[in-house]
């Protein structure tokens, strides 16, 4: 038989029953405080960026080559995992840090080096530079940057910096610069491999990018709705490259006129002995060129497509991960980039082998959504992405993720 039907017994509310519904969150005054705090993701910092930025200046970032496949797809593998946890572990406390060339990081990733930097957020390199030191984890200023190599080791004397090296067809120019970063304290060299021209980055194109950038009618109209972003812009010191004489043309032109395509392991065996610090390759995109580098003594090789910026359907730099430690075991360092956007991702590539990550865009994201403090944002999110996914895990340090705790799924494989 059925049980009879409980009528609910009503009464009128009293008004100290609403007392502990009613906490009212204190208002943030700030509003670049309060965009920030907002942000919860890289991805949401990209939001704020697109409206903040012009869109000439956010296209240079966002884009990459050709049709962007290859930004795409290696998003695409870090989002094509499965992560398999332990459980029933103390993880109360998780030990973030990595030593990286020697050093110890307190996070396992670094800033990435980014070409024309101020253009995006006004502080640029600065921001990153002295967000990296607070963070304690390196910072890598590039060849194309728009600060001076003194500046950016002045504004942050207690931070570890590394250059980031394009061999120019002038080779004394480009020497004189490694010697400024040697002099300023720099203690490790990124080489870049992977220009021998510039790629084909469309969006650029379209949008007539140059630097300075152009003020055509379009260019007027587009920056209406983003005042503060022209703002610093023309009260600031003029865009220029640091390393560089002035240019006009397109960024495209620019590059095409200094990179060197004869660049050979002859020309990295020579660059090598005339630095003498840690000496990093980025670009890396096979098994054999890892193995090459790691016989002639590079202390790390960056598995990296230029963030799909160069050859567009390169190999996805995660997915070469694996391949690349097993081939080159212990012998040297295994940096990664390219596609990271999440703390998630950079967990999966520490248990697939690598040692270290850089993130770029990311950093760029933030910078434009918020300047140093959007940076800031950036380490912050990637940071508590990182604890949570560990502490999920199950594992305490980043020593003890392993290739047993993510599991690559397959979406391209070859035919046949």
């Amino acid at each position: 038989m059925a049980s009879p039907l409980v009528k609910q017994q009503r009464r009128f509310p009293r008004p100290r029953d609403f007392l502990p519904l009613l906490k009212f969150k204190k208002p943030v005054l700030n509003p670049t405080r309060r965009r920030l705090e907002r942000a919860l993701t890289v991805w949401d910092l990209r939001s704020i960026a697109k409206r903040r930025t012009p869109k000439a200046a956010f296209d240079y970032t966002d884009g990459a080559a050709d049709a962007e496949l290859s930004l795409a797809r290696a998003r695409q593998a870090f989002e094509d995992i499965t992560f398999h946890p332990a459980i029933l572990r103390d993880v109360s406390v998780v030990d973030t840090s990595v030593e990286v060339l020697g050093v110890r990081s307190a996070l396992p990733f670094g800033i990435a080096p980014t070409g024309f930097t101020r253009m995006m957020q006004s502080e640029g390199e600065i921001a990153g530079a002295t967000a990296a030191e607070a963070a304690g984890i390196p910072y890598s200023l590039s060849t194309m940057g728009t600060t001076a190599i003194e500046d950016v080791a002045a504004a942050a004397p207690g931070g570890r910096n590394w250059f980031q090296l394009y061999m120019w067809k002038d080779r004394e120019r480009s020497m004189a610069l490694v010697d400024r970063a040697a002099k300023a304290g720099f203690d490790t060299l990124l080489v870049t491999v992977d220009v021998p021209v510039a790629g084909a980055r469309l969006r650029d194109t379209r949008n007539g990018m140059t630097i300075p950038p152009t003020l055509s009618p379009r260019t007027v109209l587009n920056a209406i709705p983003r005042p503060a972003w022209w703002l610093n812009f023309l009260t600031t010191e003029p865009l220029a490259f640091a390393s560089l004489d002035k240019w006009s043309g397109t960024v495209a032109e620019l590059l095409d006129t200094m990179f060197d395509p004869t660049v050979t392991f002859d020309d990295l065996a020579w660059i090598k002995d005339q630095w003498h610090g840690k000496v990093v390759v980025k670009g890396v995109q096979n098994v054999d060129d890892a193995v090459k580098l790691a016989d002639l003594g590079v202390d790390a090789v960056l598995l990296s497509n230029h963030g799909g910026r160069q050859l567009d359907r390169a190999p996805v730099p995660f997915h070469l991960l694996p391949d690349v430690r097993k081939a080159v075991g212990d012998s040297v360092e295994i940096h990664l980039d390219t596609g990271i956007m999440s703390g998630q991702d950079i967990v999966a590539a520490l248990a697939l082998g690598a040692d270290f990550t850089l993130i770029g865009r990311a950093y760029l994201y933030g910078l434009m959504a918020g300047g140093r403090r959007g940076v800031d944002r950036t380490i912050e999110i990637l940071t508590k992405d990182i604890e949570r996914t560990m502490r999920l895990l199950g594992v305490t340090s980043v020593a003890e993720l392993e290739p047993g705790h993510v599991t690559q799924l397959q979406r391209l494989a070859p035919r046949g």
